[in-house]
């Protein structure tokens, strides 16, 4: 097995388990240098895990590179040349390190994070939650389902049930933490519904209920003891206004508002752009970007070196996605 498999193989196992690492590629080595053009590595907020970019010269600015990346999502190009150590510069829309190693030689690398895919918890058993539980994961969204004493047999895609809405494990909040939660109860146990939904840590949370209904729920929360930033943050009536009617349709509307704010979450002065675990919408996950980081993914070049590398980062991200589909 070449490298380039195994670092494949281990990416793949990085998605599943939802880990956000950087895959770095080697552009360009000017000897004498230990790596070359074509070697990957991948690096977590650990350090490198799997591949070769290079000996204990290049690591150090790979590693610290590739950390900003997995913050800011921006994809970056670095260049490590011979030079004062710890110097960083921008030189063309590339970020340079310096280095002091005897051996010498220059590398040219880039830099691509790419982030774990938000779940979507759905609560409820009820047709829609089903019809919700069908469709989300076909957008790219990891479905968790939340249904109490529910059939396991009616959500066969969702990635995991629970059966009790009640007391929510640890590991459930872990995987479904920062994601996304639409409270599907439809007047079948909607105050148990709303309270496992805000035991998780989500990014937000959506009620598919009536604005009135919605309201009077809220209050009771409220005077419940529910933090009541949280519940007043609540997302109800909840989905796109397309008409919807069948559970089929109000499925569409609402996932259209978890697309909407999905991807809104993801704007960004970045010009290069990340890919996701699960799909290739590019989305960064934050716009802060660390002082001194240049997000811009295109050095200005002779023309035979900036068509060059274009087309590879092109065909890095045609082959990130066939990794991670697959």
């Amino acid at each position: 097995m070449n490298q380039s498999h195994q670092v494949i193989q281990t990416a793949q196992q990085l998605g599943r388990e939802g880990i956000a690492y950087a895959l770095v590629t080697v552009l360009k080595a000017l000897p004498p240098a230990s790596a070359k053009p074509g070697d990957k590595a991948l690096v977590t907020q650990a350090g490198i895990i799997e591949g070769w970019i290079g000996g204990g010269c290049a690591q150090p600015a790979v590693i610290k590179t590739a950390r900003r990346a997995l913050v800011d999502g921006c994809s970056r190009i670095i260049r490590i040349s011979p030079a004062e150590e710890g110097v960083e510069r921008e030189l063309d829309d590339v970020l340079e390190f310096g280095m002091t190693c005897h051996s010498g030689g220059t590398l040219e690398l880039f830099v691509d994070p790419v982030l774990p895919q938000p779940t979507l918890t759905v609560i409820g058993d009820t047709p829609l939650s089903r019809a919700l539980s069908v469709l989300a994961p076909r957008l790219g969204l990891p479905t968790l389902v939340i249904a109490h004493d529910a059939d396991a047999l009616q959500f066969p895609d969702a990635q995991e049930l629970l059966r009790d809405d009640q007391d929510i494990p640890e590991a459930f909040k872990a995987v479904a933490h920062q994601g996304f939660v639409i409270v599907a109860t439809q007047g079948k146990r909607d105050m148990q519904g709303l309270r496992a939904s805000l035991a998780i840590q989500a990014r937000h949370r959506f009620f598919v209920a009536s604005e009135r209904k919605a309201q009077v729920l809220k209050a009771a929360l409220i005077q419940a003891g529910e933090d009541a930033s949280l519940v007043e943050a609540i997302i109800a009536p909840a989905g796109q206004p397309i008409g919807a009617q069948t559970p089929q349709e109000i499925a569409l509307s609402v996932l259209a508002a978890v697309v909407s704010l999905k991807s809104s979450a993801g704007a960004s002065p970045c010009e290069g752009q990340s890919t996701y675990l699960s799909d290739t919408a590019c989305q960064p996950k934050t716009s802060k970007v660390p002082e001194g980081v240049s997000c811009k993914s295109r050095p200005s070049e002779s023309p035979e070196e900036k068509t060059f590398k274009k087309n590879f980062v092109e065909k890095q991200v045609l082959n990130q996605k066939s990794c991670c589909d697959a």
